[in-house]
């Protein structure tokens, strides 16, 4: 495994992130495919095994079981000090506006909540998971500025905001002394690139880390077309993200086939190899032991120029999908997609 920085901080991390939206409760939450208990220590003991010291979850991860798994998983595997652990929050909730909860009173509520599923006294990144429409920048970034003061948080990432979003909250900081988001978790990989037009060249302007989501397309980079699993079956968010596109999308699969086989690797190592030109540390999901040594053999991969262009000059324009898709002011916590988890957690 190889190490960096994330970002501006000290905080030193694998160049693969192990995402955790597949571990929890299957009962009790948005996604039917994730994984029990025991698998999950199970991946996280096999991660930890091979390098991997950076795990990222969320508060609405199957009703905050995600979170608790994950606790109590590396606090039996790993000394607190070798691992750096990210959580997310979500917008404050119609119910919460309607009682006058301001944002910084959500961020602390929602953050005591994630440490007592976490069994920790701090995580080391909390991120911002998406744009509030309805909640001032300026009380968001004074919340998240209190954490850290308070010694809970020791950085601050946002999600799902586009680049002017990220430049205004990060200005307000700068001019009041409070703390900047240092990483930015996007949807970027090989068949959506829409980060590249004004995100990446910002990041790269003000070295913020760039850790995105969605690094397989939720495996549609991971295996050859027509080949399934219970997750393509079943997760109707990827579909809602990627169906539309796939015409044009499995083009670029087909291209990442015929190098993985003349390399003599597997596909998730080339899609991840490339993202990985590209990023500080992709977040890979994991719900079987294959899937992280796949993800940790895209470390040593390397790709030819003429590879990545080879890679990347079937791409087209792609219309937003997902949450970002979601990320304007009139679908602002009306049937957004994690919307209802975040009712459900305000309720516990």
């Amino acid at each position: 495994m190889k190490y960096t920085n994330l970002g501006k901080s000290d905080l030193k991390v694998s160049r693969i992130c192990m995402g955790c939206m597949g571990f929890g409760d299957s009962s009790n939450g948005q996604h039917s495919w994730t994984v029990d208990e025991n698998t999950t220590r199970e991946i996280i003991k096999a991660g930890l095994e091979k390098g991997i010291n950076f795990f990222d979850t969320a508060i609405v991860y199957q009703g905050g079981s995600s979170e608790q798994y994950v606790g109590r998983a590396l606090k039996d595997f790993a000394k607190r000090d070798d691992y750096v652990i990210a959580t997310k929050f979500t917008p404050r909730t119609p119910d919460e506006i309607e009682n006058n909860i301001s944002g910084q009173k959500h961020i602390e509520n929602c953050l005591n909540k994630s440490l007592q599923n976490l069994a920790m006294d701090y995580v080391d990144l909390y991120i911002y998971h998406m744009w509030d429409y309805n909640t001032p920048i300026e009380d968001i970034i004074e919340g998240l500025n209190n954490v850290v003061k308070q010694g809970k948080v020791r950085y601050i990432g946002i999600s799902n905001c586009f680049a002017w979003q990220l430049a205004k909250a990060n200005n307000y900081a700068r001019n009041n002394g409070f703390a900047e988001f240092i990483s930015i978790q996007g949807h970027y990989n090989l068949i959506h690139r829409e980060e590249e037009r004004e995100m990446i060249p910002y990041c790269k302007e003000e070295h913020i880390a760039l850790t995105p989501y969605s690094a397989l397309a939720s495996g549609r980079l991971s295996r050859h077309i027509g080949q399934t699993t219970k997750r393509l079956k079943e997760d109707s968010y990827a579909k809602f993200k990627y169906d539309k596109t796939a015409e044009y999308d499995n083009k670029i699969i087909e291209r990442v086939g015929e190098i993985a086989l003349n390399k003599g690797v597997s596909m998730t190592e080339v899609s991840l190899a490339w993202l990985l030109t590209k990023v500080t540390s992709p977040v890979v999901g994991a719900t079987k032991l294959s899937h992280i040594e796949g993800a940790v053999k895209s470390v040593e991969l390397e790709l030819t120029q003429d590879e990545i262009n080879y890679l990347e000059e079937l791409y087209i324009p792609h219309a937003l999908a997902g949450v970002m898709a979601q990320n304007k002011p009139q679908d602002a916590n009306k049937n957004h997609v994690w919307i209802n988890n975040a009712k459900q957690i305000g309720k516990d």
